[in-house]
């Protein structure tokens, strides 16, 4: 695992790494990170009928481990029926509890990823939430982690990987959201490869 706390040198060397995946980012793969949490966000309002922050918080709550088709099919099917399913219970609670009508930002978890994932998808231009997935984690770092513990659930190591996105998107001219997206898209597709 990563150090909680980093001195410079590792700070940049992340700030590198991401720097560095996004320039092995073909156009194609570029374009499409740009659209993901657009696309995200507009099906997010679809599933919701209108309402695009609790469809983005049936999302955020119900996407842990799992990939983003099943992520949307389990949304889209929580709001058909009108309770959620096919996830662990504290996942189908929050979901419940959002689609009753409490606030997203008090039933997640607004320091790690899913509310980060929340927040990216509710407004894809947002300029500070950044998701630290375990891929996100692999780029930085310039390892594929595996099954390895990565400690994301530590708000420190988080936040130190998201400072590190967000000084690289400053640097890209991007905001970090699209560079995180972009570089998933690029790692994805080349770890697949």
């Amino acid at each position: 695992m990563i150090p909680v706390k980093s001195t410079q040198n590792q700070r940049t060397t992340y700030t590198r790494a991401i720097i560095e995946k996004w320039t092995t980012a073909t156009p194609d793969q570029r374009r499409r990170g740009r659209e993901w949490y657009a696309t995200a966000h507009r099906f997010a309002a679809d599933i919701a009928s209108g309402d695009t922050e609790a469809g983005a918080g049936v999302l955020a709550a119900l996407s842990a481990n799992k990939s983003w088709a099943e992520n949307c099919r389990l949304a889209r099917k929580a709001f058909a029926d009108g309770e959620a399913s096919g996830h662990v219970r504290d996942a189908i609670n929050k979901a419940n509890r959002i689609m009753a009508g409490e606030d997203p930002r008090t039933v997640l978890p607004m320091h790690i990823k899913t509310g980060c994932f929340f927040l990216c998808i509710a407004d894809p231009e947002n300029t500070e939430a950044v998701v630290i997935d375990r891929h996100a984690h692999d780029i930085a770092v310039r390892e594929i982690y595996g099954q390895r513990e990565r400690g994301l659930g530590a708000s420190g190591r988080y936040n130190l990987l998201a400072d590190c996105y967000r000084e690289a998107a400053q640097r890209i001219g991007e905001v970090p959201s699209t560079v995180q997206a972009v570089t998933w898209v690029a790692h994805i597709e080349r770890h697949r490869e």
